[in-house]
């Protein structure tokens, strides 16, 4: 099986499995915005 990391953290959830929050994001102001949206402490993880 050959899934994206989003459908396995779909399926996961689907199942019950817990699976971190998270967000893509590309301007300093998406990240603020998903960094207070999903609290702290997060990671960034870059591209």
């Amino acid at each position: 099986m050959n899934v994206h990391e989003f459908q396995a953290k779909q399926l996961f959830g689907k199942f019950g499995v817990p699976v971190p929050r998270g967000r893509d994001v590309w301007t300093t102001a998406e990240a603020e915005d998903a960094a207070a949206h999903i609290g702290f402490p997060l990671i960034l993880r870059p591209s």
